[in-house]
């Protein structure tokens, strides 16, 4: 299924199709045909059916379909939570990143539980600590750990 009309009036099939057909050679044109379609259905049909048909998908047509959408900006709320939300967590993760980079810097190997101290506080901590690391002289006054 590659008219992208037929999949809006029947998604499933459509998902069907690019499940059956997304190894072989219309497998781009048949996720660009679905993937529109699936978004318009309730958010967790929509991420369980596009899991399905990306992995449906070869390799080649996984690059077909990314450079159709290089460049494309999504229309949709779910497309655009999703972006944010990698979006978010990217950020987030790199500040944990940069944060661990500069104790060890700082104070050289860390201890498991000033990683893992790290790896799950929250964004605010991050930042707390991150304006604390170049003035305290020692790793408990950064992470307000009791001497």
């Amino acid at each position: 299924m590659t008219d992208p009309a037929e999949a809006a009036r029947r998604p499933e099939l459509a998902v069907l199709s690019a499940m059956a057909h997304g190894g072989g050679e219309q497998g781009a044109r048949i996720a660009a045909a679905v993937l529109p379609a699936i978004r318009e259905l309730d958010e967790e049909t929509a991420r369980f059916y596009g899991d399905l048909v990306l992995n449906s998908l070869n390799e080649a047509a996984r690059r077909a379909l990314e450079a159709m959408m290089k460049g494309y900006e999504y229309q949709s709320e779910f497309a655009k939570k999703y972006v944010a939300l990698g979006r978010d967590q990217g950020r987030r993760e790199g500040e944990r990143a940069v944060l661990l980079r500069l104790l060890r810097a700082r104070f050289g190997e860390l201890p498991e539980a000033a990683i893992a101290r790290v790896e799950g506080a929250e964004i605010a901590a991050i930042e707390q600590w991150a304006e604390r690391v170049l003035s305290a002289k020692t790793l408990a006054e950064v992470l307000d750990e009791p001497s």
